[in-house]
C-alpha cells in the first residue's frame, strides 16, 4: 500500500487558519479606519487617533502580504482599510490647488510651544530672524521664556507684546512686528483638574492690509478622561472666521488633523496652513521624555479663507518637545 500526504500548500486547513490570521491583522486597521472616519475617538481613542498616520502605513502590511500569498478575502479587507486611512491621510502630504488669495500684502508668521520655558531663546530669535517673522506666538511661556527672549534680543526685532507668561504650562504671548490693538487673555477650561491654559488674543494693524485677528492658541491636552470635555470646549471655543477681521489662530492644538474636533473647528472658515501647502504630515510634537512616542503634528496655524497661504516649514528648537512652524500668508489690503 501507497501512502501519499497532501502538499501542506494545498491544505484547506492551513490555507483557512493563514487566510484568518491575516484577517486578524487587518482588522485593527479597519476598526481604526471606521473610528476616523466617523469621529468616534473617545477615552483611550482620542490620544490613539493621534497616530493614525502610522495606522494608515500598518494597513499596507497584511494588504502585501495578503496579495503576495493570494488570499483574497484578507486582501479585500486590507484594501477597505488601507483606502479609507489613505483618504483621510495622503491629502495632507499634497498641495491644495486653492491656498487662499495669492496677491496681497505678504507677511511670515511662526508658533513655537518653549516647553515650560526649556526652549532655547537664541533658537526661537534665530528662527525670527532668519524667516523675517513678522507675528510670533508662543505656549507654555513663563516669566523665564519672557526675560530669555528679551535678553536674546526679540524685543528688537518685535517690539509689540502681548504677554500672559505664568509659571507652567498654563502661559502664552504673541509679539508683533506691528502694533496690537484690542490685545488680552482668555482662560480655557481646565477640567476640574488644573488652571485652563491662558490663550492671549490681539488684533495687529499691517502697513498696507486691513486689521488682522491673532490668537495664540492652547488648548487643554487630552491626557485624561475627565479633561477630554475640557479638551473639546477649548477647541471649540476658538473664534470663527468670516466675521469680523480675518484670523490667523496659531499655536499648540493638542490635537491632529485625524481628530473630529479639530477639523471641525477649521469647518468654520479656516484652512490648516502645513496641510494647504503639503506639509500637513511633517511631526511637530515628540519624541517626549526619552519615550519612544513617534513624531505627530500638534501645532497649527489656522488661516482665514480670506487670506492666502504661500508656504510653511518645520523647524527644531533646541530645548523643546515642540517644533517651531512657520508659515508664509498673504492678507487683503486695506
Amino acid at each position: 500500500m501507497t501512502i501519499t500526504e497532501t502538499p501542506s500548500e494545498v491544505r484547506p486547513g492551513r490555507r483557512v487558519r493563514r487566510s484568518a490570521l491575516l484577517i486578524l491583522l487587518a482588522l485593527p486597521a479597519l476598526a481604526w479606519a471606521v473610528v476616523r472616519l466617523f469621529g468616534l475617538e473617545s477615552g483611550f481613542l482620542v490620544q490613539l487617533v493621534a497616530f493614525t498616520p502610522y495606522a494608515a502605513a500598518w494597513s499596507f502590511v497584511p494588504l502585501v502580504i495578503a496579495l503576495l500569498t493570494r488570499k483574497w478575502l484578507a486582501a479585500a479587507v486590507s484594501a477597505l482599510a488601507t483606502v479609507l486611512l489613505a483618504g483621510a491621510v495622503l491629502p495632507r502630504a499634497i498641495p491644495d490647488h486653492d491656498k487662499g488669495p495669492a496677491t496681497g500684502v505678504p507677511m511670515t508668521v511662526m508658533t513655537v510651544n518653549v516647553f515650560i520655558g526649556a526652549a532655547d531663546p537664541a533658537d526661537v530669535v534665530n528662527l525670527v530672524r532668519e524667516h523675517d517673522v513678522a507675528v510670533l506666538a508662543v505656549q507654555e511661556f513663563t516669566p523665564e521664556s519672557a526675560a530669555g527672549l528679551t535678553a536674546a534680543g526679540l524685543d528688537t526685532l518685535l517690539p509689540h507684546h502681548a504677554l500672559a507668561d505664568e509659571i507652567g504650562t498654563t502661559g502664552s504671548g504673541l509679539y508683533s512686528r506691528f502694533p496690537f490693538t484690542g490685545q488680552g487673555s482668555r482662560r480655557g477650561d481646565g477640567g476640574g483638574l488644573q488652571d485652563g491654559n491662558l490663550q492671549v488674543y490681539a488684533t495687529v494693524q499691517v502697513p498696507g492690509a486691513g486689521p488682522v485677528f491673532v490668537e495664540s492658541a492652547h488648548p487643554l491636552a487630552p491626557y485624561a478622561l475627565a479633561a477630554e470635555q475640557a479638551w473639546r470646549s477649548d477647541l471649540e471655543a476658538l473664534p470663527r472666521a468670516g466675521q469680523g477681521p480675518p484670523k490667523l489662530i496659531l499655536g499648540d492644538f493638542n490635537s491632529t488633523l485625524d481628530h473630529a474636533a479639530l477639523r471641525k473647528t477649521i469647518s468654520y472658515g479656516y484652512r490648516d496652513a502645513a496641510a494647504a501647502t503639503g506639509k500637513g504630515l511633517i511631526g511637530t510634537w515628540g519624541p517626549y521624555a526619552g519615550l519612544p512616542i513617534p513624531p505627530v503634528t500638534l501645532d497649527h496655524i489656522l488661516v482665514d479663507n480670506r487670506i492666502g497661504v504661500r508656504g510653511t516649514s518645520v523647524h527644531s528648537v533646541s530645548g523643546s518637545d515642540h517644533r517651531a512652524l512657520v508659515a508664509r500668508v498673504t492678507l487683503p489690503r486695506s
